[in-house]
């Protein structure tokens, strides 16, 4: 799918998470809701990104962001993650990448001159009604949460 753009509609979906539960977008309706999309949990990049998260969760409440992380590993490894860093929020499985391209983050990229498919580490800001504020296509793990309180006070 294309990259999508401000002002569309976010789209749907509905996976389980680190404790086998199922998380749907429809739950956070009248919720804004930061979505970031990373590669492989308990990576340096992925757990940089993540614990970013969790260290900035105080000011995302008080701007009424809730999070969601997805990336395609599967929930025993997510919730690994979840409690190695304490991480509180909901991570994702999208394993067969379905989400990630609705949201046009499953592509080519190169790793040590090797081209190979992944997650293009992306984050999305969704408003109460399910339309993306904002999005960040290849953001860095450290600009997520900079990046989704910058948008709301344009």
């Amino acid at each position: 799918m294309a990259a999508l753009k401000k002002g569309d509609n976010a789209p749907g979906f509905s996976l389980a998470d680190q404790n086998g539960n199922s998380t749907s977008l429809e739950d956070y309706k009248g919720k804004k809701v930061l979505l970031y999309f990373y590669p492989r949990a308990d990576t340096p990049g992925c757990t940089k990104q993540a614990c970013s998260v969790r260290d900035n969760m105080a000011t995302l409440k008080g701007l009424s962001i809730a999070v969601l992380g997805i990336s395609p590993d599967s929930p025993e490894r997510q919730k690994k993650f979840d409690d190695k860093y304490n991480l509180g929020f909901p991570l994702l499985s999208d394993t067969d990448h379905r989400v990630a391209d609705l949201y046009g983050v499953w592509g080519e990229k190169s790793m040590y001159g090797k081209k190979l498919w992944g997650i293009l580490r992306s984050s999305f800001l969704i408003d109460e009604k399910g339309t993306v504020i904002d999005r960040w296509y290849k953001v860095k793990p450290l600009d997520t949460v900079r990046k989704a309180v910058q948008a709301l006070g344009d």
